[in-house]
Formats: C-alpha cells, sequence, structure tokens
C-alpha cells in the first residue's frame, strides 16, 4: 500500500507562530499544507484571509491546499490563487455554477478541487470529474477542529474512488475530519491517498511533528 499524502491543517496549529508551525511541518516530512477557510457563514466559524496566506507564502514550498469554506465562493477566488494557492477546493453548495467554478480555478493556473460533506451526494462528481484534479470526502461536518471521524465516511470514500477509477482520473481522493494515526490506514485502503489531520499532527508541538507525520504514514 503507497504511503498517503499528509497535509496537516494548521487550524489546529499555533496560530501566533503560524511562520514557524508551516516551517516545522515542511522539515518533519508534510507534502501539502491544508488551509481551512471559513467564513462564519456557510460553516461556522471564520479563520483565514488571503492576506494570511500570502505571508504565509515564503516560510514553505509545500503546496498550499486551500478548503474555501465561504459562500458565494466565486468573489475570493483570485485572490487566493494570488497568494499562492496551489489547490483550490470548493463546495458545491457554495455557488450555482460548480462547473464553471472548477474551470476558474483552472483558468487561474491552480489545481481545482471538490468537497463532499458527510449530507452531500457523490453523483454530483459524475458531472464534473473531467474538471476536478481533487476530490475531498469530510468525514465530519466542517466548521470546527477536533471533531470524531464519522464511521459511514468509509463507504463514501470507496463509492469516490471507484468513481474515479471509472474514468481513468487521476485525481487525488483526499479524507478531512477526524483523521488519526489509528484509522488512517483504513481510509487509504478505502481509496484515499491523502489525508488531512490536524489535532493528529500538531499535538505535542514541533518536537513530536514528524513522528506524528510518520504514523499517519504509516
Amino acid at each position: 500500500m503507497t504511503a498517503p499524502l499528509i497535509c496537516p491543517s494548521i487550524l489546529a496549529s499555533d496560530f501566533a507562530k503560524l511562520g514557524q508551525e508551516v516551517a516545522a511541518i515542511e522539515a518533519a516530512g508534510a507534502d501539502w499544507v491544508h488551509v481551512d477557510v471559513m467564513d462564519g457563514h456557510f460553516v461556522p466559524n471564520i479563520t483565514i484571509g488571503p492576506d494570511v496566506v500570502k505571508a504565509l507564502r515564503s516560510h514553505t514550498k509545500l503546496p498550499f491546499d486551500v478548503h474555501l469554506m465561504v459562500a458565494p465562493v466565486d468573489p475570493w477566488l483570485e485572490a487566493y490563487r494570488e497568494a499562492g494557492a496551489d489547490i483550490l477546493t470548493v463546495h458545491p453548495e457554495s455557488g450555482p455554477h460548480l462547473h464553471r467554478t472548477l474551470g476558474r480555478i483552472r483558468q487561474l493556473g491552480a489545481k481545482a478541487g471538490v468537497v463532499f460533506n458527510p449530507g452531500t451526494p457523490l453523483h454530483l462528481l459524475a458531472d464534473v470529474v473531467e474538471l476536478v484534479d481533487l476530490v475531498l470526502i469530510m468525514s465530519v461536518n466542517p466548521g470546527f477542529g477536533g471533531q470524531s471521524f464519522i464511521e459511514s465516511s468509509y463507504r463514501k470514500i470507496e463509492t469516490a474512488r471507484a468513481m474515479l477509477d471509472a474514468v481513468g482520473s487521476k485525481a487525488h481522493l483526499q479524507v478531512d475530519g477526524g483523521v488519526t494515526a489509528a484509522n488512517a490506514a483504513a481510509c487509504v485502503a478505502a481509496g484515499a491517498d491523502a489525508l488531512v489531520a490536524g489535532t493528529a499532527v500538531f499535538r505535542g508541538g514541533p518536537d513530536a511533528y514528524a513522528a506524528n507525520i510518520a504514523a499517519l504514514k504509516a
């Protein structure tokens, strides 16, 4: 089994030391930096604007995987791309024209992702799969870190993997929410190749990050 990409969510990091935290996870073996953008409207909580992403860009060479939990999402695509986002991931519910939004992300030179909440049906993927570089399965309801993994998510991961394989898509299949060393292998066995983890990476401080990331890859 190939080791998954590990994408630490900086939502769980020390916000007083964001630059150092991003550099530390790169040194510890992370593959992407996952940035959770929340607007207090589409989801509870308010987090990271494009100026913060821009400020962090010089602290790491890792790809910035920006999960946009905002509505409407279209007005923010260019700002986050200009700030340094390499991947922009959007929810079907965050705008009226998902196909257009994904196309716009690619026009901006970023990779395009689509997110499926626990209650969002996967059949929507079929009509946009040719525009997708990343499919993100939420294994919690978005808005807060530290939630417990929803067990039915394994079936959803399996279904998404089958849909991607059926059309020969090379898109990454990512899981976000309650991912730990205890369930990471099961997520990968179900078909995921990228794991977002917050608390599981950042607990214990910088000296523990390398061991935490290695445990998720095991």
